[in-house]
């Protein structure tokens, strides 16, 4: 498998062109809102969409012309000026907040206050040749609370030609005075043949790839948990995790000892695959047809969610052996289940 493209250097989109059409109708109209909050799953094309939508803005600044008026999509072809400098990150037109790592090379589990602050040097800067500026947040939901809050204060007094594709994979969760200033986009799980197209076209995997159909079919509409899944033992960890969160509140102490030494010491897409099974798992007790009759099991599990998930962060930004993780989880999950 070859590298995969990240989503600013992806210029082929699958699957969403009703919420394509939305954008491209809104710029064409010459009135675009200003913030647009693009919500959806993880792993589905949100992170694509948003800088597809740069993209084209910054190659076409000028919403009457020709190129806008009788474009049928957000295309733009990769040889294009603004699209090479966006996919190297050299735009001046594009600011992306997003984590990044700290003075020890470690990812911060949050988008901090500073570096939200940037946006206002940003938009408080002269337009360059460009003529618009735009701000992707990937993701609006690892804001901390002042992150938040500076982002508001821009949101609320947005500079002219200014464009903001808020990102989030819970867009429920988004501060109401932020989404109270931003067009709603959601976007919907991919269709199994999507997913199998967009990860061929982000991995240069051929479409007729086995190990990509048995991914595509168990992705649950992302084509990021796809491409998660191909390669190592990420497929077969899933299933492993999946097994054992079955039985529960019953713990299978062997398959857990055979899950914690198949997670490994410190390999990061071992951990994702582990964390993500547990997630969808977590999301499918939650959305019970009758919560009023489970609501302390429910806030139970909701809790001890939250619990392993710092635990994760904490293993993975200490590269903390796995093992004590797994048993760990399935003990807090199990008694959340009783």
């Amino acid at each position: 498998m070859s590298e995969t493209r990240a989503p600013r250097q992806t210029v082929v989109l699958f699957g969403h062109d009703e919420a394509e059409t939305a954008l491209l109708a809104a710029y064409r109209s010459g009135r675009i809102p200003h913030a647009w909050l693009i919500g959806g799953p993880k792993g589905i094309g949100k992170a694509t969409l948003a800088y597809r939508m740069a993209r084209f803005v910054l190659a076409h600044p000028d919403p009457a012309t020709p190129a806008v008026q009788g474009a049928a999509s957000l295309a733009v072809d990769e040889s294009d000026a603004a699209a090479r400098r966006i996919a190297t990150g050299s735009h001046g037109g594009l600011l992306v907040l997003e984590r990044s790592a700290n003075d020890k090379g470690v990812l911060r589990t949050v988008i901090t206050v500073d570096e939200t602050r940037e946006t206002i040097a940003f938009f408080g800067s002269t337009a360059g040749t460009e003529g618009w500026r735009v701000c992707i947040v990937d993701t609006v939901d690892e804001l901390n609370a002042n992150a938040a809050n500076a982002l508001l204060k821009i949101l609320e007094e947005p500079p002219e030609r200014s464009l903001f594709l808020l990102v989030s994979h819970s867009p429920a969760r988004v501060l109401p005075t932020i989404q109270s200033r931003c067009r709603r986009l959601p976007l919907r799980p991919l269709s199994v043949a999507d997913v199998r197209r967009a990860v061929a076209a982000s991995a240069g995997l051929d479409l007729d790839d086995p190990e990509l159909a048995a991914a595509a079919e168990v992705a649950e509409g992302s084509a990021g948990r796809a491409l998660m899944l191909i390669g190592g033992e990420a497929l077969g960890l899933t299933q492993r995790t999946r097994a054992a969160l079955e039985v529960l509140p019953r713990l299978d102490y062997r398959a857990l000892h055979v899950l914690g030494d198949a997670l490994g010491g410190t390999d990061r897409a071992a951990l994702a695959a582990f964390m993500d099974a547990i997630e969808r798992w977590v999301s499918e007790r939650l959305q019970v047809s009758d919560p009023n009759e489970q609501l302390p099991r429910l806030a139970r599990l909701s809790e001890v969610w939250e619990k392993i998930s710092r635990a994760a962060r904490d293993a993975e930004s200490y590269n903390l052996e796995r093992k004590p993780l797994v048993f760990s989880a399935f003990s807090m999950l199990s008694e959340a289940m009783r």
